[in-house]
């Protein structure tokens, strides 16, 4: 037998294969899309930080990746000194991010700048002294499914000293990780 009587089955796959690639193309296309839109619809979402009130933590126009999923299923509880991203109790169409200051049941008052939380100075190493401000607050208690949350930078942050505690409800995601731009490339602190 010569090699011209062999059957030649590349050329039956010639023709289908370019039409295989395009579809494997397209099915991990597809499933890629697919789990992006699962991983930012309910775990992880990039934002941009607008404002200055989180400043030195967050600068205006860093992007941030937000995870949704960690207080939604209760896999971890809000804590204290963690920056949570909430709808705005005033309007919820807005979107503001805060450092948790007060947990529900505390009892919260500030004297000029230094924040009390049951009577006990907080120790707030986040802060550098000027971007401290001199106002005083409350005192008040932390009401059950509130937080009582600041801006880092006192003196330029709207946050529970104006408008009061956000219900746990509002708070749908926890700050954890910068990546623009790249020199500040990490986990949120």
């Amino acid at each position: 037998m010569t090699g011209d009587n062999l059957p030649r089955e590349t050329d039956g796959h010639r023709h289908h294969a370019p039409l295989w690639h395009v579809f494997a193309w397209a099915r991990d296309l597809v499933m890629s899309l697919v789990i992006a839109a699962v991983v930012i619809l309910f775990i992880y979402q990039p934002v941009q930080v607008e404002g200055t009130s989180m400043e030195p933590a967050l600068v205006n126009e860093e992007r941030i990746f937000i995870n949704k999923f960690t207080y939604r299923f209760g896999i971890e509880k809000i804590g204290r000194s963690d920056m949570v991203v909430f709808r705005f109790p005033n309007d919820p169409s807005k979107s503001f991010i805060k450092r948790v200051i007060g947990l529900p049941g505390d009892y919260v008052r500030i004297e000029q700048g230094t924040v009390y939380i049951n009577g006990s100075p907080l120790e707030e190493p986040y802060i550098p002294f000027n971007y401290r401000d001199q106002v005083s607050w409350g005192p008040g208690r932390i009401a059950q499914d509130h937080y009582f949350v600041l801006g880092d930078h006192r003196e330029s942050s709207n946050d529970s000293r104006n408008w009061g505690a956000v219900h746990r409800d509002l708070i749908y995601g926890k700050a954890v990780f910068v990546y623009w731009p790249l020199s500040k490339l990490g986990p949120v602190r």
